[in-house]
């Protein structure tokens, strides 16, 4: 039980952080907490991306000593990827798996996402958790598992290990995050848009091409951008799923890291980084300036109207 001498202390304490001094030092000091925990994450999100640009500039081979700053391992990439270098096969396998494995994940998990959405309730919860499993499990659990499946398969096909099967692999971990991206955009739609359609003459493939996917379109983008993401970085389940000498990128950094490896592979993800950053500045520019502009042209239209 409050006593009254403790609902008088309250008072006071509430009374004397509404005093204006003391209520401008404390909206100074959070403000501080609130910009230094901004910074901090910054940090934490782009300091590894910062350190490898600037080992990718070292002179020195050895990560623990800077001597001058030099292009010369920018030179020697690009040499690599013209002479087809030992990179330069590698950078090509990551990069096919990925390219391939998003744009099939993400075909199959939009029709994935919309055959979900058109169960019932209790069916549509139980896909959406069956979903969750894959995102939820350990990778190295996942790498294990399809690497156990996959051998059942080498006695049909005896050299299916390789890019069959970390293409196939990736597709599997790929598929549940599109799923995830475009389910929320199914039931943001009007459940009678897609009967509209049909009953002004479109056959439902056309409808489906027509007024579905347009519609959850920046659901498809982000699910495509995620399993691009999660393909072209992924290192555990591609170990246990590769064979036949089919290296990608993290393959190769993880052989040739006790090896002193070359500062080339820096380079390689310098690059890689910023063209990604910039890629999403061009797209978020363009989406921006394409807002105005509808929103331009419609205050225009409606002006003219009045």
């Amino acid at each position: 039980m409050i006593k009254i001498n403790d609902l008088s202390y309250i008072r006071k304490t509430v009374l004397f952080f509404r005093k204006p001094k003391v209520a401008k030092v404390v909206s100074f000091v959070l403000n501080v907490f609130k910009y230094l925990f901004f910074i901090s994450v910054i940090l934490m999100l782009y300091l590894p991306i910062i350190i490898i640009a600037i080992h990718s500039l070292n002179e020195n081979r050895s990560v623990y000593d800077f001597t001058n700053v030099t292009f010369h391992w920018y030179t020697d990439l690009f040499s690599n990827l013209i002479n087809k270098g030992e990179l330069y096969w590698v950078i090509r396998n990551t990069l096919l798996i990925a390219f391939l494995s998003t744009a099939i994940s993400t075909v199959l998990g939009t029709l994935f996402a919309i055959g979900i959405h058109s169960m019932t309730k209790k069916k549509r919860q139980r896909m959406v958790m069956l979903n969750q499993i894959p995102i939820l499990n350990a990778d190295i659990v996942t790498g294990i598992s399809l690497m156990l499946i996959f051998k059942l398969f080498m006695v049909v096909f005896p050299n299916i290990f390789g890019l069959t099967t970390m293409l196939l692999a990736h597709v599997f971990f790929s598929i549940p995050y599109v799923v995830l991206s475009v389910l929320p955009k199914l039931s943001e739609l009007d459940v009678n848009l897609f009967d509209a359609a049909l009953d002004l003459g479109c056959k439902p493939t056309r409808g489906m091409r027509k007024v579905i996917i347009p519609a959850i379109s920046s659901g498809i983008f982000t699910g495509m951008l995620i399993a691009f993401t999660m393909s072209i970085d992924d290192f555990v389940i591609s170990y246990f799923t590769t064979g036949n000498g089919f290296d990608n990128v993290s393959i190769f950094i993880y052989a040739g890291y006790r090896l002193n490896m070359s500062p080339e592979i820096y380079a390689y993800n310098t690059l890689l980084s910023f063209t990604v950053v910039f890629l999403l500045i061009g797209v978020y520019v363009f989406g921006s300036f394409k807002k105005r502009r509808e929103l331009k042209i419609k205050s225009n239209f409606n002006r003219g109207a009045v």
